[in-house]
């Protein structure tokens, strides 16, 4: 009985784990906020990825996403269309690093031998 026990404890562990990391995954916090507005390297009805990363350090961009109203007054914007999002800290992170994936290479990592899908 206590191997079953032990086993079934283990099965919820991995459960609660992968479902962790899947929610944490900073494309899977895209798909379900971001691709409505933004799109990674084009213009949608928001910047790109590639833009925002150009701009800004991980600071400005979580603060962009969970107050983009008083943000946006301070980085000069006359208007802000930009809901604001309540994310765990996980998940913003997880965003916040996949957002910041597709800077320009000037930005990014000097391996010149990786590209940005692999580094992915």
């Amino acid at each position: 009985m206590r191997e079953i026990k032990t086993l079934l404890h283990s099965v919820l562990f991995m459960a609660l784990l992968t479902t962790s990391v899947f929610s944490d995954s900073g494309k899977k916090v895209f798909e379900t906020y971001c691709w409505g507005c933004h799109h990674q390297t084009a213009m949608a009805f928001g910047p790109s990825f590639e833009e925002i990363s150009s701009k800004r350090n991980a600071d400005e961009i979580k603060a962009m996403i969970t107050d983009p109203k008083s943000v946006s007054k301070v980085f000069g914007y006359r208007r802000n269309a930009m809901p604001a999002f309540t994310l765990s800290e996980n998940n913003l992170t997880a965003i916040t690093d996949y957002i910041l994936s597709y800077a320009p290479e000037s930005n990014s990592s000097t391996d010149t031998n990786t590209t940005k899908e692999e580094k992915k």
